[in-house]
């Protein structure tokens, strides 16, 4: 199943609580992933500094999981929205037509 992760920051927190170390440990638990295919995207927003992923994950709950592992959120510096997402349906409706149904 895809997830979709859309980082949100987390109200109060400042600038200076996000240290090198811990920048340094989240692009490692972030590379880890990507490197076992659980993360398959990582991008940051064009119009501010969050992130968004796309996770590939048995369920929901396997997601939240693997996204609470990250150093950042672990210390409660951002948390993420996650979305879970489904193949879009319209181009089989589109060349399959109606399903007739079963005589």
């Amino acid at each position: 199943m895809r997830i979709l992760a859309i980082e949100k920051d987390v109200p109060g927190v400042s600038d200076e609580r996000f240290t090198p170390a811990l920048l340094k440990a989240e692009a490692t638990r972030a590379w880890e992933l990507y490197q076992r295919g659980t993360f398959c995207e990582l991008y940051f927003r064009q119009d501010r500094e969050e992130a968004v992923l796309v996770l590939e994950c048995k369920d929901l709950q396997e997601a939240s999981r693997i996204i609470e592992s990250l150093p950042l959120v672990k210390n409660h510096l951002i948390t993420f929205e996650l979305i879970p997402l489904r193949p879009y349906p319209g181009f089989a409706r589109l060349f399959n037509g109606p399903k007739e149904p079963h005589q």
